[in-house]
């Protein structure tokens, strides 16, 4: 991938999710729509930090002047990832997506890798001949019972200061840390932090409140950040990427009022499942 991919790389992503968004919809759930110019925008520079950060991890399929495919995958220290992949509905069954998937776990040179998956079975099918775990993962939604909100002690926000830190955290639960991950997070999100010795932890909340990243060193630590985002949701929120290994989250979850769905897999190679830990669906 090169710079001058990233806006036919976007659309190809947004056909690609949307198709999927639309197959896997609830009958509940609103009719998905494409991406606002704003959310492109958004997705756009999210990709161009991976290729600048990464770039040997970055591919794509291209048919002429059209990408067809994608995937987007990142080195960081001992752990490799995927932030996104995809081929467009029309050119699937074709093979596309195998030779990208090859090229990004050749790159990965047998680190322990993890990624956020959808339930599309012919990617399923390529993660796990690729030797990856699949963990079904479930997702919380609706509105917070503010009532049932706890007081929660001993949380700040957090700063760069903390890094240092959250990456040793990181180390112990994922086997790597963030790295310069922790520095794009928090440009865009709000950063709070349990910083006491012996229960350290942090959370990453985005502008409606909704926690995109969450570490703990124990499951007391990690309740009271979910319990956090949870008093900074507005209106309707999400928590998203609870294995089974990070049931306190669905117990959270439960007593906040919220309602438990089923949401795809975190696949997980050579390494265990991370826990007291929600991950990241791109910077996991």
């Amino acid at each position: 991938m090169h710079a001058d991919d990233l806006p036919n790389a976007e659309r190809a992503s947004d056909a690609v999710f949307l198709d999927s968004d639309r197959r896997d919809r609830r009958v509940s759930e609103p009719e998905p729509e494409p991406r606002s110019a704003e959310a492109s925008e958004r997705w756009i520079d999210r990709m161009r930090y991976f290729l600048e950060g990464d770039p040997h991890g970055c591919w794509v399929a291209v048919d002429g002047e059209q990408v067809v495919g994608f995937a987007i995958s990142q080195n960081r220290d001992r752990l490799w990832y995927l932030a996104t992949y995809g081929v467009l509905p029309d050119r699937q069954g074709q093979g596309i997506g195998k030779r990208l998937l090859d090229a990004v776990l050749t790159h990965a040179d047998g680190r322990p890798g993890m990624f956020s998956s959808t339930v599309h079975p012919g990617a399923t099918r390529r993660y796990r001949l690729a030797g990856f775990s699949l963990n079904p993962q479930m997702r919380m939604v609706g509105t917070v019972n503010r009532s049932a909100l706890p007081a929660v002690p001993r949380l700040s926000d957090g700063s760069a200061d903390d890094f240092d830190w959250m990456d040793r955290l990181d180390r112990r639960l994922r086997g790597a840390g963030h790295g310069p991950d922790h520095q794009q997070l928090l440009h865009n999100h709000r950063l709070v932090v349990s910083s006491d010795a012996g229960r350290r932890g942090y959370v990453y909340l985005d502008d409606r409140g909704r926690p995109m990243l969450l570490a703990a060193a124990d499951r007391r630590t990690a309740e009271d950040l979910l319990w956090e985002a949870l008093a900074s949701a507005r209106a309707d929120t999400l928590v998203n990427c609870i294995t089974t290994a990070n049931e306190w989250a669905i117990d959270v979850g439960l007593a906040a009022g919220l309602h438990i769905g089923q949401e795809g897999y975190l696949a997980i190679r050579d390494m265990p499942t991370p826990a007291p830990y929600l991950a990241s669906g791109q910077f996991l």
